[in-house]
């Protein structure tokens, strides 16, 4: 849930660990900081805030050097100041080291320490794990990076760090557990990073550290070993990414370009898998366990936030094509409930980063009961994908903005596209049936672009809906889980209190809380139940709720009913969600932007969840 970047080479640090922290600012942006190694002595700047200020303060400050550390900040222990800003010095300012993760064990640690003769200038367990490394750097005389390796022998929880030492110059020292961290192979130069973001400008070949894994950069060279002192090769590769997929390409902010990427987004998400003019659905990823996938009992989906709604949709389509029983599970429930979990299980981790903790930890759960585990996620070279047993990437390419909107949809294009493989492949669907979705399923991206062109109509609604202080969202059958996602979008990002409820279950409680000043968002599209909400309409509307409504285009009876009426273009039910969600996310922006929200980086979240 935080940003790190580091360089060696030739090129003066500080202004590219400040651009990288730019680029990383999605992963945490409470306070940032950056150190510098400069003629012998480490320089440290960090501030509370944006990246901007802390730039200011390191650019108002005279340092030269060509190694150092940067980090930004999403805050766990400690709160977001410039005391608890990373990077944090040892006791006597012998190393630096920025941290993403917890260290469980700190407290006992920092009293061990403490005999000693330890002084600590944060509430951070990252300030303990480097004192601890300095300690044993200083006490047990071992090299630089041997005191790393076994100070992370001592400790429990999860981290990405990078030191350096003011007595090993030209030297870095990463390791990671638990949270990703990727090393850059430049031209007789070094980057490291959570993520490529930083990394592209400078080189496309990276190596991808693996859980328990340490990087070594000494002399311009890379080395690889275990914190168990088994050394490991560099498997070098290359990057799909472009410098421009990072940019916001003349939008006002990522959030609204990545809404507008969906139809492209959407369709790399099929390209290659399915062809509806053949009747052919191909999913290479998942071939090698299709009998185990086609035989199977139950499906388990473990996922968080935007990818657990996702999975509800997975839900319906499962059943729907392949039937097979679904069940979906939040992640961070599930590693701690002792599920049920048998050896012919299926279970479905989705995650848009690959690096979520609770989904992580929910994979090893599964995995040790026997269950076959596959990932759906976007980052290549993530952590779910190297953890679980087989996938399918969404290829939705980088998703900067915090609120998750391109990756849901690609999420959902690829369930849908495996729920098709599964049930064609075991004979629940027929091939002419197969042919008629996967045309439908073509036709989304440019369905996705009509639904778009309701932007501008959308903002207007968005004015009269600035002020509120409360939201409900209504959906039935597959328009439930669109209900949930519209609802999250418009509490992460306006900070208005939204809430998704299936329509027929508006009765049982939330009706009490309808009246004149309450705003109902309702998917009201054609389909199998659309009686049954025109019904709960009626009821919305007999209490003075204001109600806006998500219809098919050419609807009739919704528009009689709702005070503002938002057409999509139809579909068949099964696939509405990837053209249903647009508004609501259109409608969750301009909202935010109107308030003067960051809807870019929403307080309190972070973009890549990588502690519990």
């Amino acid at each position: 849930m935080c940003g790190i970047v580091a360089y060696v080479g030739d090129q003066q640090a500080a202004p590219i660990l400040i651009k990288g922290l730019k680029r990383l600012e999605y992963r945490g942006y409470d306070s940032s900081g950056i150190a510098i190694l400069d003629k012998g002595k480490i320089k440290i700047y960090k501030k509370a805030g944006k990246v901007e200020a802390m730039e200011k303060l390191a650019m108002a400050n005279d340092h030269q050097g060509t190694v150092g550390i940067g980090h930004t900040r999403w805050a766990t222990h400690g709160e977001p100041n410039d005391e608890n800003a990373h990077p944090h010095f040892g006791q006597n300012e012998l190393l630096a080291l920025v941290h993403n993760g917890i260290i469980e064990n700190y407290s006992a640690i920092k009293a061990q320490l403490q005999t000693k003769g330890h002084v600590f200038q944060s509430q951070t367990d990252t300030e303990v794990l480097v004192h601890l490394i300095e300690d044993i750097y200083t006490h047990e005389k071992v090299s630089f990076d041997e005191a790393v390796r076994l100070a992370l022998n001592q400790v429990h929880g999860a981290f990405a760090i990078v030191v350096i030492s003011r007595k090993d110059p030209e030297m870095l020292v990463a390791a990671r557990k638990g949270s990703p961290l990727v090393v850059g192979v430049g031209n007789n130069e070094f980057l490291m990073a959570s993520d490529a973001s930083p990394i592209i400008e400078y080189t496309k070949s990276v190596v991808y550290l693996n859980d328990s894994e340490m990087a070594i950069i000494k002399d311009r060279t890379l080395s690889i070993k275990t914190i168990t002192n088994e050394d490991k090769p560099a498997y070098v590769q290359e990057l799909d990414l472009q410098l421009e997929m990072i940019e916001k390409g003349g939008f006002e902010h990522f959030m609204l370009k990545e809404i507008y990427e969906q139809p492209r987004s959407i369709f790399d998400s099929m390209r290659g898998r399915i062809d509806s003019k053949t009747g052919h659905i191909h999913m290479g990823g998942l071939l090698e366990y299709q009998y185990k996938l086609m035989n199977a009992k139950r499906i388990l989906v473990v996922a968080c936030g935007t990818s657990w709604h996702a999975g509800l949709v997975a839900e319906y389509l499962i059943e729907d094509f392949a039937r097979i029983p679904v069940e979906v599970e939040y992640a961070s429930e599930f590693r701690y409930r002792d599920p049920v979990i048998l050896n012919d299980d299926i279970v479905i981790a989705i995650s848009q980063s690959g690096e979520t903790a609770d989904t992580l930890a929910a994979i090893e759960l599964a995995k040790s009961k026997g269950a076959t585990v596959l990932g759906v996620c976007n980052v290549v070279g993530s952590s779910i994908p190297r953890s679980t047993h087989s996938g399918a990437y969404t290829h939705a390419g980088p998703e900067i903005g915090v609120a998750s909107t391109k990756a849901f949809t690609a999420q959902v294009t690829v369930l849908a596209q495996i729920a098709l493989w599964i049930g064609y492949k075991k004979g629940a669907i027929s091939q002419s049936t197969l042919n008629q979705y996967l045309y439908e399923l073509e036709q989304i991206p440019s369905r996705v672009e009509r639904a778009l062109e309701a932007n501008d109509y959308i903002k207007t609604i968005a004015e009269q809906f600035k002020d509120v202080h409360n939201c409900l969202y209504l959906g039935r059958g597959y328009a439930f889980p669109v209900a949930l996602e519209g609802a999250l979008k418009l509490k992460e990002i306006s900070y208005i209190h939204a809430e998704g409820y299936p329509a027929a279950e508006m009765k049982h409680g939330p009706i009490a809380l309808i009246d004149e000043n309450m705003p109902v968002v309702i998917i009201a599209t054609q389909n199998s139940q659309y009686d049954k909400v025109l019904s709960n309409i009626q009821e919305v509307k007999a209490r003075k709720g204001r109600i806006i409504s998500i219809v098919t285009e050419g609807d009739i009876e919704v528009k009689k009913l709702s005070e503002y009426v938002i057409e999509v273009p139809d579909t068949i039910e099964a696939f509405m969600p990837l053209v249903a969600t647009i508004p609501l996310q259109l409608l969750a922006y301009h909202i935010a932007v109107m308030r003067g929200c960051n809807v870019d980086q929403p307080r309190n979240l972070a973009k890549s969840v990588t502690v519990e």
